[in-house]
């Protein structure tokens, strides 16, 4: 393996353990066998590598995300393995939540945000309300929307509190407005 591949998979195991901001270019040279002056080469920046190996694990994310939304299931059953999936990926669930506050200032990851969030919405549109690729396009975004945000919550419930945080029944139970 080069050392552009020993970059991106120390910077996603840098991610992964110590966040976008707590890591160093230093931490990725000594976690990837490089020298600094690699990270510019391969990426112009550490920032760059970061990005990248960002993008890469909201890519993981997604794919996570999708496979538990399955089909042919119950509400009930789809929000249980959503669940599942972000006690199991904690780390990945936080690098996400931390790459939101880079989204101000670097374009790329809003960028890359703004397309995994349109890709999250189709997905939770069909999932949990059956629109397919023929439903009308501003309805999939206005309920993609609603179960996004939905998903933003639970996650962030689940990561900060899990005590507390609601489980499947209870989700699809208030989504339908029923008493809890």
């Amino acid at each position: 393996m080069g050392h552009r591949e020993n970059l991106l998979i120390a910077a996603r195991d840098c991610l992964l353990r110590a966040g976008y901001a707590r890591t160093t270019a230093r931490d990725l040279a000594a976690a990837s066998g490089a020298n600094l002056a690699s990270i510019n080469y391969h990426f112009g920046s550490k920032e760059g590598l970061l990005t990248r190996a960002l993008n890469d694990l909201n890519a993981e994310w997604g794919e996570l995300l999708f496979e538990a939304l399955g089909e042919g299931d119950t509400n009930e059953a789809r929000w249980g393995r959503i669940i599942e999936s972000i006690q199991a990926n904690r780390q990945l669930w936080f690098v996400n939540f931390e790459g939101v506050a880079y989204l101000q200032h670097d374009e790329k990851i809003r960028d890359m945000n703004a397309r995994g969030q349109q890709a999250a919405r189709t997905a939770l549109a069909q999932a949990f309300a059956g629109l397919g690729p023929d439903a009308d396009p501003d309805r999939v975004r206005i309920v993609g929307s609603h179960y996004y945000s939905l998903l933003v919550g639970v996650a962030l419930q689940w990561l900060t509190d899990p005590d507390n945080a609601p489980t499947a029944a209870e989700i699809v139970a208030a989504d339908q407005g029923a008493r809890v």
